[in-house]
Parts: C-alpha cells; structure tokens; sequence
C-alpha cells in the first residue's frame, strides 16, 4: 500500500491508531544521515581527537614512560621558551619552510610548464622520472646523497673539482654546507611531487586562452605570466599550503642526512620531539614542544589557507 493510501487510511474517522513501532522506524528519516556519517567520527574521536587531549595532559606532566606522570602545571612550556635547543630548531624548520615555498614550488611549477609543452617526446618517461623520488625508500636516498656529498670520494665534490676547480667540502659536517645539503635533498625528492600537481592544473587550462593571447601578440614569457598563472592560481595555493604544512613538520630528510648535526645545525622541531620523547625519555617536555608545533602548524596553515583562499571559486 503506497503512502497517500496510508495517509487516508490513518485520517478515516473512527480507524484505529496507527501500531506504535521501534524507535528506528518512527526517527529513520533524521537518524539516517547521522549514522552514515558516524564512521568518520568514531575514528576521528579515536585517532585524532584522543591522542590530542592525550599529548595535551602529557604536555603538562613530567613522565619518563613508567610510573604516574607527574603534574608539573606550564613548566615544560616555559622551559621551551628559555631552550636554545628549541629556537634554533625553530630557525632551522622556518629555513626548510621558506626554502620550500621559494625554490621548491617554483621550481615544480617550472618543470610542470615543460613538461605540459606540446611536442614532446618521452613525455611519460619524464614524468616517471620526476615523480620516482617519492616512492623510493628514504633509507635508500640518504644511502645515495650520503655517497654524493662523502667529502673524499662524493661525486659533487669531484664535479666541482673538475669545473671549477675547488672541491672538499664537508657537506655533512660544516654547520653551514648540511644545511645545504638538506635543502638539495629536498629539492630532489619533493619536486617531482609537486610537479604532478602543476602538470594536472596545466592540462584544465583552455587551449583557446593561449591562442587568444598569442593572436594578441603575446610571446611565451607573457602567455605564462597572463594566461598560465592566473589559470593556476587555485592549484598553486593548495600546493603552498600543502608545502608549508608538511615541511613544518620535516623529520626524515635531516635526521636521516645528519641526524640534525653537526651539533644542532640542521635539527627540525619534529627531530626535537624525537630527541626529547625517544632518546632523552622527557615524554612531557616532547608532547610539550609537539603541542606548540602543532598550534604554529595549524595557526600559519588557517593564516596561509585565508590568504590565498584555498577551496574558493577564482573565477
């Protein structure tokens, strides 16, 4: 029986009312959507919201992983703010970050450009290429760039001296040349990444627009400028919040590299955390030093997302 008949049925004078049912069948219609959409939130609760409140209690305690964890109030943050430590793995993250926005991006939009260009040949071969050193292991990259900044037998070493003339220099173990070092292994491994990002953008972009400027007497440099750019402008700001979100959080380039040396020169907040929670068993002082990266991460990725309006409509 289709629902109008019921509905005559039930408005019959007289006619008996209507069986109560469960309490799924009377409140299905607004319960519905609430329980499709609750797996998402049982696992966020579980793993993103619990392990927050739990970093946030530790960050106020001191607990070396046994025992009860002893409330010590906002001490480890104020022992943060007079950790020289901590700054200068501040300094060292801000670096990475700029870095990043500033060579890496550009230099993915770059390529992307290229390889976007009409009449290239072994266009898949390049993209593979660009794209594979984010799918080799880490252990393996730093196996090779540890080969390719040796001091004595590194290949960069060796091409230097072969060009220019000049070579040894301690890639790893001047304060100055392992920040270097970091930045290129960046560089390498990131790049391609972005490009795959870039080059999905390019492809959207409308022939027309490029021969409308071209008739206009636009040369390449200006079809990029005017055409290409704003065209990306959607694309470029989620990959810049993209960048900076996870380069403030960089662990494995420079620990892996140089183990945040030498001394501390290439140490990163992430590699903070590590050294304080795993090596030195300040578990409260590392949920501490996560906490405030966690606030600087969220608080420049909100600032950066308002900015360059990521998820708004460009046109």
């Amino acid at each position: 029986m289709s629902t109008p008949t019921l509905e005559r049925e039930r408005a019959k004078p007289g006619a008996p009312p209507p069986a109560p049912g469960s309490w799924w069948s009377r409140h299905q219609r607004e319960a519905a959507p609430y329980a499709f959409i609750s797996p998402f939130f049982v696992l966020f609760g579980l793993f993103m919201a619990v392990p927050i409140l739990v970093g946030l209690y530790l960050s106020c305690t001191e607990w070396a992983g046994l025992g009860t964890p002893k409330w010590v109030g906002l001490r480890n943050y104020t022992d943060l703010l007079t950790d020289a430590s901590f700054w200068t793995s501040m300094g060292n993250t801000a670096l990475y970050v700029v870095f990043t926005l500033l060579v890496v991006v550009p230099a993915a939009l770059l390529i992307a450009q290229a390889l976007n260009a009409r009449g290239l040949r072994g266009r898949d071969v390049f993209r593979l290429a660009f794209f594979m050193p984010v799918v080799i292991s880490p252990i393996v990259i730093t196996l090779v760039f540890g080969l390719f900044f040796d001091t004595e037998f590194g290949i960069v070493n060796g091409a230097l001296k072969a060009v220019f003339g000049f070579g040894g220099i301690d890639w790893t173990g001047d304060p100055t040349w392992a920040k270097v070092a970091v930045v290129v292994l960046v560089l390498w491994r990131w790049t391609g990444y972005l490009t795959v990002f870039f080059l999905a953008g390019l492809q959207n972009v409308p022939r027309e627009l490029y021969e409308a400027a071209a008739i206009d007497g636009a040369g390449p440099v200006r079809r990029f400028t005017d055409v290409t750019l704003p065209a990306l402008k959607p694309v470029t700001a989620f990959v810049a919040v993209t960048v900076l979100v996870s380069t403030a959080q960089i662990f494995e380039e420079p620990f892996l590299l140089t183990r945040g040396g030498p001394g501390e020169a290439t140490l990163s907040v992430a590699m903070f955390v590590y050294r304080a929670g795993f090596e030195r068993q300040q578990l409260g002082y590392a949920a501490a030093a996560g906490v405030v990266l966690f606030i600087v991460v969220v608080s420049v990725g909100l600032l950066a997302n308002r900015l360059l309006g990521v998820g708004r409509d460009h046109r």
